[in-house]
């Protein structure tokens, strides 16, 4: 994660994944800002809002060639090509810290709620880690679809579960799915 001033025009940028087309937001400098899917563009319009004020301004056009082709190849199964991108998020101290400890999980490994409040001093704080995991703007790069429920099963995901399913099984990762999904048996990778 970078600091970096606020900006004043964001960039917007799609692109296709195997789980539905994506939302890339950049500033001018090629920072990553927001990643997300079409069908939750309200919300992240929203959250750029709440980081960036309502000054800022939408312009689309394309994100920097190692931006999309990072994305490219984390999907197409270089689970480490999203570790060496810049970002940079507006929101509390509270919600950059818990998105700073989500980048500490690796891929093919997930955490509790509880276990992530522990990570960042804040055991008892588990409600509020889930409330700030679900305000990140920045899916897969921070990723919070590697928090999972403390019996190990799948809990909400801004995205959708069927792509938090997806994410994790590209990434390796154990889960149990919800009892209303379905099967309790462990899933895992193929």
């Amino acid at each position: 994660m970078t600091i970096a001033m606020l900006p004043d025009v964001l960039i917007l940028d799609h692109a296709p994944t195997p789980v539905g087309q994506a939302m890339i937001v950049t500033d001018r400098a090629g920072v990553l800002r927001a990643f997300d899917w079409t069908t939750h563009e309200d919300r992240m319009m929203r959250i750029m809002q709440r980081h960036y004020g309502p000054s800022v301004r939408m312009e689309r056009g394309a994100a920097p060639g190692a931006v999309r082709a990072a994305f490219a190849s984390y999907f197409d199964g270089n689970l480490r090509a999203l570790d060496r991108l810049d970002w940079a998020t507006g929101g509390t101290a509270f919600q950059r810290g818990v998105w700073k400890a989500l980048t500490a999980i690796p891929a093919g490994e997930t955490l509790s709620y509880a276990g992530l409040a522990a990570r960042i001093g804040k055991p008892t704080a588990m409600r509020a880690v889930g409330m700030a995991n679900g305000q990140n703007p920045v899916a897969i790069v921070v990723p919070c679809h590697r928090v999972i429920g403390a019996n190990g099963s799948l809990t909400g995901y801004g995205g959708g579960l069927h792509r938090k399913r997806w994410l994790l099984i590209h990434e390796g990762a154990a889960f149990r799915e919800a009892p209303e999904q379905g099967d309790l048996a462990l899933t895992a990778a193929a």
